[in-house]
Parts: C-alpha cells; sequence; structure tokens
C-alpha cells in the first residue's frame, strides 16, 4: 500500500510539474508589445527634467530595446540551462535577432554617429557599451549575458545624459545623411540575409552571384556556378522567429531616425520612404494564428509562413536600398 501510494505521488507530482513548465513555456513565449517611442521620450524627458535633444529619441529607443530583451516575460532566455526554457526555441531565436540589430546599432553610434569626423575621439560611454552587446548571447556565467547587457545599457543612460548638457562637450549626436546612410547599409544586409534564408525554407537552384559585376574580382577557393539551397526543416521556425526579432527592433530604430534625423529627410525629401519601410516592418509583426510556423510549398496547399515573411522583409529592404540612395544625393 505504501509503495502504490508513493508510486502515485510521484507521477502526481511529475504530471503537475509538466503542465507547470507547459504553460510557463506558452507564457514566456509571448513577444513583447510594441514600444511608443515618442511617449518614452517625453516620459524620460521629463522625469529628468531635460529637453530631448537630437540624438536623445536614437539613444532612448536603443535603451528601450535593450531592456526589453531582459524585462519581458520570462526575462531573457538564451543562456537558461534549465526548465522550462531549454526546451524553447523561438523566443531565444527572436532574441538573438533583436540582439543583431541592436550590436549593429550600438556600432554605428559608437563610429559614426556620435563622431563629427574619422579623427575624432571616440565617445567612452559608447566605447563602453558596444563591446558588452557583444558578449556570447549563450553565456550564463562569468560573467553573464544579462549582466553585461545591464551595464551595456547603464552606459548608455549615462551618454544620454551628457548629450542633453549644455556645458559638457564630449558627448555629441551628429544627424548628417552620411551617418544615416551607414547605419542603412547595415540594416541592407541583415534584412537581406533574412531574406534570403527565408526564402530558402523551400529547396531551390540558386545561380552563385558573388563576383557578378567585376570582371577582375577574386575568391579564395572555387564555388559551383549555382547550388541547392534549403533551409533545414528543423530550423525554419527559427528562421522565423529571428527574422520576426530583428523586424521588431529595426522598426522602433526606424521610428527614432525618424524623428532625430527629420530635416535630414525633409530635406532629401525621403520622409515617404521611411513611412514605407516602417509600414512593412509592421506587416511582419502581425500576429501568427497558427500553433506552428508552417513551411507549405509555394503554391501548395498549406500556407508558408517563412515566404510570407520574406515578402515583407524584400519589400522593406528594397525601400532602404531607395532610402540610401536617395541620402547619397546633393
Amino acid at each position: 500500500m505504501v509503495n502504490y501510494f508513493s508510486t502515485k505521488t510521484f507521477v502526481s507530482i511529475i504530471a503537475a510539474l509538466i503542465a507547470v513548465f507547459y504553460f510557463l513555456g506558452v507564457f514566456w513565449s509571448f513577444e513583447p508589445d510594441y514600444i511608443d517611442i515618442h511617449t518614452e521620450v517625453t516620459q524620460d524627458a521629463s522625469r529628468d527634467n531635460v529637453s530631448p535633444v537630437v540624438g536623445y529619441t536614437t539613444t532612448t529607443a536603443l535603451i528601450r530595446v535593450s531592456e526589453a530583451l531582459l524585462d519581458k516575460p520570462g526575462g531573457y532566455l538564451s543562456n537558461d540551462a534549465l526548465p522550462p526554457s531549454v526546451f524553447l526555441d523561438n523566443i531565444p531565436s527572436w532574441e538573438f535577432g533583436v540582439l543583431e540589430m541592436v550590436r549593429d546599432l550600438s556600432l554605428v553610434m559608437r563610429q559614426e554617429f556620435s563622431r563629427s569626423q574619422s579623427q575624432s575621439m571616440e565617445n567612452v560611454h559608447l566605447k563602453s557599451a558596444h563591446p558588452k552587446f557583444n558578449i556570447d548571447h549563450a553565456s550564463w556565467a562569468m560573467p553573464s549575458a544579462e549582466s553585461e547587457y545591464r551595464k551595456a545599457i547603464k552606459a548608455l543612460y549615462a551618454y544620454r545624459q551628457e548629450l542633453t548638457q549644455v556645458d559638457t562637450q564630449s558627448s555629441q549626436f551628429y544627424a548628417r545623411a552620411d551617418n544615416l546612410r551607414d547605419w542603412i547599409a547595415k540594416a541592407q544586409k541583415r534584412l537581406g540575409s533574412y531574406s534570403q534564408r527565408l526564402s530558402a525554407s523551400v529547396g531551390r537552384d540558386q545561380v552563385n552571384l558573388d563576383l557578378a559585376g567585376d570582371a577582375q574580382a577574386k575568391q579564395s577557393t572555387f564555388t559551383a556556378g549555382s547550388e541547392q539551397v534549403q533551409t533545414s526543416w528543423w530550423q525554419i521556425d527559427n528562421e522565423f522567429y529571428e527574422a520576426r526579432g530583428a523586424c521588431w527592433a529595426l522598426l522602433h530604430f526606424l521610428k527614432a531616425v525618424e524623428i532625430d534625423f527629420g530635416d535630414v529627410l525633409e530635406n532629401k525629401n525621403a520622409k515617404i520612404s521611411v513611412e514605407q519601410i516602417i509600414r512593412e516592418l509592421e506587416y511582419s509583426q502581425q500576429a501568427v494564428w497558427s500553433p506552428m510556423v508552417l513551411n507549405g510549398d509555394g503554391f501548395g496547399l498549406l500556407a508558408n509562413h517563412s515566404l510570407v515573411m520574406a515578402n515583407y522583409i524584400s519589400r522593406a529592404n528594397a525601400a532602404l536600398i531607395d532610402l540610401n540612395e536617395l541620402l547619397s544625393k546633393g
């Protein structure tokens, strides 16, 4: 009798733990809501009793997006080694997509936005923040990814505070067309990569264009003129959520850029291009009603969520290319 009840109790405990882990995993798999950057800027400026200057909005967007990685339901999951986090892969993939965009923007802020010329000194706060964002996203101890990201965010707060201080000249933000083009070029490459990887959810032959456009171009080793490209069935949902996270972060950054670089965009008649990019990225954030990411053929019976996402990203990328061309004109 004792053994019977002991076994029954043990099974009940295991079943209860599985149920708890399941519902906790579902709750932690919800993506963060959209952040109203304009409202966040207004609230922060009012709290700190400062007037938002050029660069304040972009820095705030970088701070809030970075904080969302750490403060969303479940916190930062990519480096968790215990259940239920260890069994989740969609949100960690989403986190990595956001992180890649955060890393790109922090690099450009360090090298371009905060410097007037190539010989200018680096800002000490951005010099501290950028490498901390580049720690291995799966690092869980000595130091953990979360602790380094927190330090990077703290440095961004210090940089933002100094931007508003008239008597401090060491922290600046230069809203120029050439600076903006540098960041857009990085975003183009990210979106282009995501579009290719998502489109490869269905196998297809792809012509090798690595050396196209330059008759004298060379590469290290020989590659075939065409190859079969296909994303592994096990990686399709990871690719989808990584791209979705990157688009979520880029959407917020563009909202901020639209404000800080408003005069530049107005002068180049490029505001409509930014609005179009934002619209395409907003479409990419529509709710996914399917319980799983489907991988149907292009014109098959089942939907292919990756191809739908690739369509929005490709359109946004095309608009980014047009925007870059507009900014390059005098």
